[in-house]
C-alpha cells in the first residue's frame, strides 16, 4: 500500500476490492476516478482501469464517464478525501442531483493529510477542538446533502468492520451512491479506532427509490472516418513536419494566428496541432502558440525545438527566447532588432504595416510565403470564413505581397 503504516485509506480499499470481487466484476469492468490527494494514491493499487483528475473533480469526471458508457455492466466507482470533497462540493451535489448510476467512495480522515493536517470542510467541531482550532464553523454533512440533491444511496460508516457491507450495497445501487469513510490518519489526526469514533460523525443511512439518469448510450457517427482520404485542395512545401512558435502580446491575434495556420495546413493535406499558452491575465502580458504540420501522424504535441519562432512585441520574444535554438529560424519585429541579440534573425516592419492586431498574422504569413511552406490561397481560404474575414484578408495579402 503506499499509505502511511497504519493509515485507514488502506483498510478501505481492501475492503472496497473485496466488495467489487463479492459483486462479480472483472477488473476491466471498473473504472476508478480519483483526484489529489492522499485518497488519489489508489492510483496504482486496484487493477482497473484508472483516472487520475483535479482536486476535487473526481465526481465530474465519473460523472462524463458513466452517462458516455455504452456498457451498462460497466461500473464507475470514484475515490476521494474529504478535502476534495469540499473543494469540489459541487460537483458532488450535480451527480446526485442527476442520479447518474456511480459509486463515490469518500475516505474522511478529517484533514488534508498530504499537504500537513489542515482543517477539511468535514472536520468535525469534536476533532478541531482536540487539536485547539479555533473554529467553530460546523462540517458539511456530505451523506445528507447528497440525500437531499437527489441520491439514491447515501451512508456513512465508521466501523471497519462495517466497510464492505456499505460498499456492496453501494455498489448494488442503480443510480448515484456515496459512501463517507471515517478514516484514521496516524500522521496528522487520530491514530485509534476508539479515538476517531468519538470525533468523527455518526453512521448514518439514508436511501430513496429514484430511477438512475443513465441517459441511453447514442452511437453517433464519427467526425472523420477512419481510413477515408479526401484530395487536399491546396499544396504544401513541408517535405516532413515544421513547428513553429508565435509570440506576441495579448490582444495581439496570436492565438487566432496559429489557429488559421493550422486550418490553412488541414486544407494543404497536412496533419495539424495548435496549443495556447498565456497567463491568468488574459488581457495583459505576453501570448504564445504552438502550430505543428506534419505529413504523418502527430502523436506527440510538444514542441520542444521549434523550426521557426516568430515574435513581434518584447512580451512575446521574452517568453520565446528560450524556444530558439541553433538552426531555429527566427522573425522579428523590426523595433525588436536592439534588444533582440538575434544576429541571423529575419526583421520586418510588421507593427507598422499591420497594426498590433495584424503585426503576428503578417510576420506568419510573409515567413510561410517567403518559405513556400504554405500557399497564400490556403491562408485566404480559411481567413475568408472567419468572422473577421475582411481585416485578416487583408493582412494576409500584404502579408503574401511583402513574403
Amino acid at each position: 500500500m503506499p499509505f502511511c503504516p497504519g493509515c485507514g485509506h488502506g483498510i478501505a480499499i481492501k475492503n472496497l476490492s473485496k466488495a467489487l470481487e463479492g459483486a462479480g466484476y472483472d477488473p476491466l469492468d471498473v473504472i476508478v476516478v480519483s483526484d489529489i490527494g492522499c485518497a488519489g494514491l489508489v492510483d496504482p493499487v486496484l487493477a482497473t482501469h484508472t483516472i487520475h483528475g483535479l482536486h476535487g473533480r473526481a465526481p465530474a469526471l465519473a460523472l462524463g464517464i458513466s452517462l458516455g458508457l455504452s456498457n451498462p455492466g460497466k461500473k464507475v466507482l470514484a475515490i476521494q478525501g474529504d478535502g476534495g470533497a469540499t473543494i469540489g462540493l459541487q460537483h458532488l451535489l450535480e451527480a446526485a442531483r442527476r442520479n447518474v448510476d456511480m459509486t463515490l467512495i469518500v475516505l474522511n480522515n478529517l484533514l488534508y493529510g498530504m499537504t500537513g493536517g489542515q482543517m477539511s470542510g468535514l472536520s468535525t467541531l469534536e476533532f478541531k477542538a482536540g487539536r485547539h482550532i479555533e473554529d467553530d464553523a460546523p462540517p458539511f454533512d456530505i451523506v445528507r446533502l447528497t440525500h437531499e440533491a437527489g441520491a439514491a444511496y447515501s451512508s456513512r460508516v465508521t466501523a471497519p468492520g462495517d466497510f464492505k457491507t456499505h460498499f456492496a450495497e453501494a455498489l448494488a445501487t442503480p443510480g448515484f451512491a456515496l459512501v463517507e469513510v471515517a478514516c484514521l490518519c496516524p500522521s496528522h489526526g487520530v491514530g485509534k479506532m476508539k479515538e476517531l469514533v468519538s470525533v468523527a460523525s455518526g453512521d448514518l443511512g439514508l436511501a430513496r427509490r429514484r430511477e438512475p439518469a443513465r441517459v441511453a448510450f447514442k452511437e453517433t457517427a464519427p467526425l472523420f472516418e477512419k481510413g477515408r482520404q479526401t484530395e487536399a485542395p491546396f499544396h504544401s512545401g513541408i517535405k516532413e513536419r515544421l513547428g513553429i512558435v508565435i509570440a506576441g502580446s495579448a490582444g495581439g491575434g496570436v492565438q487566432s494566428t496559429a489557429r488559421l495556420i493550422a486550418n490553412a495546413g488541414i486544407l494543404s493535406g497536412l496533419h495539424a496541432t495548435m496549443k495556447g499558452e498565456y497567463p491568468i491575465t488574459v488581457g495583459t502580458g505576453f501570448s504564445l502558440a504552438e502550430v505543428i504540420l506534419s505529413t504523418k501522424e502527430i502523436h506527440y504535441t510538444g514542441l520542444e525545438v521549434p523550426d521557426a519562432v516568430v515574435a513581434v512585441t518584447t512580451d512575446g520574444l521574452a517568453k520565446a527566447r528560450s524556444r530558439i535554438k541553433p538552426g531555429t529560424s527566427v522573425v522579428l519585429d523590426s523595433k525588436l532588432e536592439e534588444s533582440a541579440s538575434c544576429p541571423n534573425a529575419i526583421y520586418g516592419d510588421f507593427q507598422k504595416e499591420a497594426g498590433k492586431q495584424g503585426a503576428a498574422l503578417f510576420a506568419a504569413v510573409f515567413w510561410l510565403v517567403k518559405e513556400g511552406m504554405l500557399e497564400a490561397d490556403a491562408l485566404l481560404e480559411v481567413a475568408r470564413k472567419h468572422k473577421h474575414a475582411k481585416s485578416l484578408v487583408e493582412v494576409i495579402e500584404r502579408g503574401v505581397g511583402v513574403g
